[in-house]
């Protein structure tokens, strides 16, 4: 019974992938809106009844393929200290940063959505995922400065998800070693004052 159980579940697991790949591969010829079921089974080599077994819709075929890429994003921000009982910033390394290397590994995937309307929707899909963990599993000593902390993570977040798309969209112009040694400078960078450049009059 226990072999019989991991077969259907490899099947299960294989015509899933599948259908995902087949919607993706569709997706670099068409908007999403544009795609119906039909096509997408055909692509996949599998039949409507298949199709409906796993997903109600298209809509949730392309949500788990959102949901793969957010549980390994996931993974990948906690990274840098799972493992720490004490998350010291000022001690963080470019080769413990993950995140990017996450990105380069899906970046086929996430090229083909950066393309489609559906960006939208995984970009605030991982925005929440991400303001998420931080508020709930990294708690920093008060400082007295009066930051508040909910508005310090989505200013960060929202800077480290800016330099992301901008590495995607310029196609991946550097490797991920250099966007990680980047990101720790940025972290460690404190200016206090700035030479302004404007024409005078």
């Amino acid at each position: 019974m226990t072999g019989m159980g991991k077969k259907v579940d490899r099947r299960v697991l294989r015509s899933k992938e599948a259908l995902k790949q087949a919607l993706l591969r569709l997706m670099e010829q068409k908007d999403f809106d544009a795609i119906s079921i039909t096509e997408i089974v055909e692509k996949a080599n599998y039949n409507r009844g298949t199709f409906y077994t796993h997903y109600e819709n298209k809509e949730a075929l392309l949500g788990d393929i959102m949901e793969d890429l957010i549980q390994d994003l996931m993974q990948s921000f906690r990274a840098p200290y799972e493992h720490q009982d004490i998350f010291r910033i000022d001690e963080l390394t470019a080769n413990s940063v993950q995140i990017f290397e996450h990105i380069y590994a899906n970046a086929a995937v996430y090229a083909i959505l950066l393309k489609s309307k559906v960006i939208l929707s995984l970009k605030e899909r991982m925005f929440q995922a991400i303001k998420q963990i931080t508020m709930e599993e990294l708690v920093y000593e008060n400082t007295d400065n009066n930051i508040n902390p909910e508005l310090s993570a989505v200013y960060a977040i929202h800077a480290l998800l800016g330099l992301i798309f901008h590495w995607i969209e310029g196609g991946f112009k550097y490797p991920p070693s250099y966007m990680q040694e980047q990101l720790i400078l940025m972290i460690n960078w404190r200016p206090r004052e700035a030479r302004t450049n404007h024409k005078r009059k």
